[in-house]
């Protein structure tokens, strides 16, 4: 529910940028703590230009939501420095359901537009300090 939303985001922010859907792939994971093999395998493919990585962890009653988010979080951020690809944080952490209905296009936007948004402006970044 949270994720498609967070798609759905991040499908309207690539039409918004002028991208080409055929040129964009989506592979799916059974959960956040997940994202970052998978990105890392993406990035290491020197197919793309960046990797935006949605999802969503919620806090439950044990402290699996800390190790989750935690994990993901430091996971994609060592993917980012190990490829020297852009991979994108997309990853909702909230209290609550409703924070996280919000946070992916309620009141507060969507993250997934927020995220995509993100990896278009690294990876024109990327280029102009390739090109330098």
């Amino acid at each position: 529910m949270i994720t498609d939303r967070l798609q759905a985001g991040a499908r309207e922010a690539l039409a918004h940028y002028g991208v080409d859907a055929n040129r964009v792939d989506f592979a799916y994971v059974p959960g956040s703590f997940e994202l970052p093999v998978a990105a890392q395998r993406l990035a290491e493919s020197g197919r793309y230009q960046a990797v935006v990585c949605l999802g969503a962890v919620l806090r439950g009653e044990t402290p699996h939501f800390d190790y989750v988010a935690a994990g993901a979080a430091d996971g994609i951020g060592r993917v980012a420095l190990d490829t020297r690809v852009p991979v994108i944080f997309g990853v909702i952490t909230a209290d609550t359901l409703e924070q996280a209905l919000e946070r992916s296009g309620g009141r507060t936007g969507n993250k997934g537009f927020d995220a995509v948004t993100t990896a278009i402006e690294m990876a024109n970044l990327m280029k102009k300090i390739d090109a330098s």
